[in-house]
């Protein structure tokens, strides 16, 4: 009676070292090529800049404090960083923006493709997919043809007569966000597709039985159950705009940086690799915090919806 327990334990302990070891090969790539990287970036943000770039190996803590403050050239005087305050707050700002006006556009656009017949479904997942095979650069030189001074926008515009002279849209804040929207959309209407397919329309059919108006209905019946695929799908375009770099560069200019735009100068022009590891952890974290609260709400919806 007392070899089959140890024999089945000893199954399962051979059958754990198995796991392991057909693992292996993707964890030392893991560790090789995200968490080696991300221990050298935090090192580098605790050392003294070198003077052409690169890093003395000195331990210094002005890498962290130059992220919130800055000291002033003639009397050492303590300030509050204002033009890294101000990147980062149009960095949440724009990627918050971003994911709404993608909500907007990808909700509607999701309902529409789940509610077609299944062999039109594909065509249209077809149409949302294929901006993913059009280099990100190329997507975003497009918008730009369609806002500059000389865009397809402004020359309607005038051929209108709604204006007298182009609007200035280029490398503003607006232009960022159109941008980022544009590229980050399929992202949302993918998730929230996912949701609304396995969706069971004969719920929403039995509320308007009910006599529940159509607001109720979207409001009670209809979000609650597709509410995974929205916040799959919201994380999954403010993370990536939180960090993009590609559109804000193109789309903004010198005058509508965000935090990815501030890190490369940190590490290209400004030659302050201490600051720009700083400020790369910074955003790593802003992620991860993204992630945590992701993770909370798909987690308390699954214990209610168990309990």
């Amino acid at each position: 009676m007392g070899e089959a327990p140890n024999t089945e334990r000893d199954a399962q302990n051979a059958d754990a070292r198995q796991r392991w070891r057909l693992a292996l090969p993707a964890v030392t790539i893991i560790m090789v090529f995200s968490i080696l990287p991300l221990i050298v970036v935090v090192l580098y943000s605790v050392l003294t800049p070198g003077d052409y770039g690169n890093v003395r190996w000195v331990f210094s803590t002005e890498g962290w404090f130059s992220v919130l403050f800055e000291r002033d050239i003639f009397d050492d005087t303590l300030s509050l960083s204002d033009a890294h305050l101000t990147i980062l707050a149009r960095s949440v700002g724009l990627s918050l923006l971003t994911t709404a006006l993608t909500l907007i556009f990808g909700v509607p656009t999701a309902w529409f493709i789940a509610t077609r017949p299944p062999a039109a479904r594909a065509f249209w997942l077809f149409l949302v997919t294929i901006p993913f095979w059009t280099n990100l650069l190329v997507r975003t030189i497009a918008v730009q043809e369609m806002i500059r001074s000389e865009g397809v926008f402004n020359r309607l515009f005038l051929w209108l007569g709604l204006i007298d002279q182009p609007i200035q849209m280029m490398f503003t804040n607006f232009a960022v966000l159109l941008g980022m929207a544009y590229v980050f959309l399929p992202l949302m209407v993918l998730p929230v597709f996912a949701a609304v397919e396995k969706f069971d329309f004969r719920l929403a059919e039995a509320g308007y039985d009910l006599y529940a108006s159509r607001l109720f209905c979207l409001r009670k019946v209809i979000l609650p159950l597709v509410r995974p695929g929205i916040i799959a799908g919201s994380i999954l375009v403010f993370v990536p705009s939180l960090g993009a770099y590609v559109t804000p560069r193109i789309m903004g200019g010198g005058k509508s940086m965000m935090l990815g735009n501030l890190i490369e100068m940190q590490f290209g022009q400004g030659r302050n690799w201490p600051l720009g590891a700083a400020l790369s952890i910074t955003l790593t974290l802003l992620v991860l915090i993204a992630l945590i609260y992701y993770t909370r709400l798909t987690s308390g919806r699954q214990g209610r919806s168990h309990g």
